[in-house]
This record gives structure tokens, C-alpha cells and sequence, in this order.
């Protein structure tokens, strides 16, 4: 490999319709179910990654250093790209994000998606689509999602080789038909990491095994509706599968809650759209802010609906307005 090689890529965040949420191996980040996300246009980070300029690893987002716990999982994560390449050099990685960080808001998928294919490319590897999913998993689950376009599945698997994500089939023409209108309520950091979330609602919840149970049935409406185009029964099966997910986690001890009065408030008002002739569905992940599913040809319209009725419980709201997004784009390039 040259000494001084690096490479670029854009990695779109997704929103998991049907979730991920418990892992059965920690390390690998194997999760105990597949899940089902849309990688959405508007939401995504951009990662350049140069190997052999440094001893030690560092890392910028946004212009700022990336320090403590944050950094210690990037260094993780390019230690098994180094591993892989046979290479032993530090790295420079500079990243620009869109995503607010650590809000709820999949900026760990796009974030790790985009280091994955920088990284990768940066250090020579050459890996098809899958291998690179398999790889952005190891860094945060739902990234292997985002090297995908579109409607994504995450299959569950059982190890390293059967734990990867890809498109969902027939999922492309309804893709274009989809939009999610974010609901930010609050884009501070979480008080609560969602790998410890999920930690004590697999150790601690009883409605957690329930949940996994039913998840199947999820699953198979969602593949069913985005079959048959049927964007109501999409819908169901998704804020079906998050409000069941929440309350595995309120059933934690000590409960987990990322639940404010803000999203209380913005849940009802969703149901209040759906009750007015709006194709609205919620769904949330971990944090207070809530997502909503809707076709494209109304999202524009609903943003207006919500925000006009969210302006007094929730001030401060901002909304985004995504699409569906394209996959991850690497560029390699010599420095």
C-alpha cells in the first residue's frame, strides 16, 4: 500500500421502520432480530479517512477534535480495518456531519458507514457491497444499513459472515413513494447511550422477550406492504413495532424513558393527522424526537400540519423534510 493513501465517503443516515433493538453478541454486534430502515437524502456525514501520516489516530467532526469515549470507538473500529489490511500506521479522519449527534437521530449509522468505506478504501481493501456492511456493523449495528440505498434489510444472523445488511426486494419503487418528516424535539446529547439502553432491556425488562416474539409478525407485514405498495400497512406495522419497542424499555429497571412531553405531545398530534386525512405514522428510536412516516407527495404538506399544531406544546420544534437516499459513495484518491 502507498504510505500516504486516503479516500472520502458519504454515508446517509437511516430510520429503522422495523427495529433493531438487543444484541446476542455484543462484540460482533450481532443483533437478536432483523430490522427494516429507509436511508433518508437529506441526513448524512461525509468521512475522509488518510492512513500513514501519524502514529496515533485522530479524528475532527464538524472542525473539533474528537476526544474520550468517542474517539476509543474510532480507533476500535480502524484497528480491525488495519487488521484486515495488514497495515500498522495511524490515521487521520476528518468527518462533516448533518446529522445532529447523539440525539436519536441514526447519526451513528451514517457517521460509521461513511469511516467504513473511507477507511476501507484508504487502506486498500477491496470489498463488495455486503463485506462492507459487515464491516460499518462492527462499528454501530444500524450503519451496515446505511451502504444502502432506499429500503434496507439487516439480516439478524448469527455471526460475523451471516450479519449484513441489503436491499430490501422489491423495496425500490416504493422507496420513492416515501418520506419521513423528523420531528426534532430535542438534538442534545442522550442521558442515556443506546448501547446501554439496550443492554438493560435485554438484562432487566419483562416485556422484552414478548416483543422479540412478536417482532417476526412485524416484519412480515412491513415486507408484505412494501410488496404489495401498500403504504397503510407499512405504516401500522411500523409504529406498531417502535411503541412496543419503548415499552420494553420503560419496563427496564431502572426504567429506560426517552420519552419528554415534547413527544407525547408530537405522538398525538400524529394520530390527530392520521384522524384529518394524513398518511402519518410515528416511529422513534432512542431519544425523545420523533420520526414521522409519510408519503412523498404529502410530506411537504404534513411538515406545515405538525408544526402548526406542535407550536405551543413544543416550542423550539425544528422539522427536517427527508426523502429516500442513495447508497454510500467512496472515493479514493493518493495525497
Amino acid at each position: 500500500m502507498s504510505p500516504h493513501r486516503k479516500a472520502t465517503a458519504t454515508a446517509h443516515a437511516n430510520i429503522a421502520l422495523i427495529k433493531y433493538w438487543g444484541k446476542a453478541d455484543e462484540t460482533l454486534i450481532i443483533p437478536r432480530t432483523p430490522s427494516l430502515s429507509l436511508t433518508l437524502d437529506e441526513l448524512y456525514t461525509t468521512t475522509t479517512v488518510e492512513f500513514g501520516t501519524r502514529h496515533a489516530d485522530e479524528a475532527s467532526l464538524d472542525g473539533a477534535p474528537v476526544t474520550g469515549r468517542a474517539m476509543d470507538r474510532i480507533t476500535a473500529f480502524l484497528d480491525i480495518v488495519r487488521e484486515q489490511a495488514g497495515i500498522h500506521t495511524g490515521a487521520q479522519v476528518t468527518s462533516v456531519n448533518t446529522v445532529p449527534t447523539a440525539a436519536g437521530l441514526a447519526s451513528s449509522a451514517s457517521g460509521f458507514a461513511a469511516l467504513a468505506g473511507a477507511a476501507s478504501a484508504a487502506a486498500g481493501l477491496e470489498l463488495d457491497d455486503r463485506d462492507l456492511s459487515r464491516l460499518a456493523r462492527r462499528g454501530s449495528g444500524s450503519a451496515s444499513r446505511s451502504v444502502f440505498g432506499g429500503l434496507a434489510l439487516w439480516n439478524a444472523g448469527h455471526d460475523d459472515a451471516t450479519s449484513y445488511a441489503e436491499p430490501v426486494s422489491g423495496g425500490a419503487e416504493m422507496s420513492r413513494n416515501l418520506a419521513i418528516v423528523v420531528l426534532v424535539i430535542d438534538d442534545g446529547p442522550k442521558g442515556i447511550s443506546s448501547r446501554e439502553a439496550m443492554r438493560r432491556t435485554v438484562d432487566t425488562s419483562a416485556d422484552y422477550t414478548a416483543w422479540v416474539d412478536r417482532h417476526a409478525g412485524h416484519l412480515a407485514e412491513a415486507r408484505a406492504a412494501i410488496a404489495a405498495g401498500d403504504l397503510v400497512r407499512l405504516g401500522e406495522a411500523t409504529e406498531t413495532n417502535a411503541l412496543g419497542m419503548h415499552a420494553t424499555m420503560r419496563a427496564a429497571v431502572p426504567p429506560v424513558d426517552y420519552l419528554t412531553t415534547g413527544s407525547h405531545a408530537a405522538l398525538q398530534a400524529v394520530q390527530d393527522a392520521r384522524d384529518e386525512g394524513f398518511s402519518a405514522w410515528a416511529t422513534m428510536d432512542a431519544g425523545p424526537n420523533v420520526k414521522v412516516l409519510t408519503s412523498a407527495d404529502q410530506a411537504d404538506a404534513l411538515d406545515v400540519w405538525l408544526r402548526d399544531r406542535l407550536a405551543a406544546p413544543v416550542p423550539g420544534l425544528r422539522t427536517i423534510v427527508t426523502h429516500a437516499g442513495p447508497g454510500i459513495r467512496v472515493e479514493e484518491g493518493q495525497s
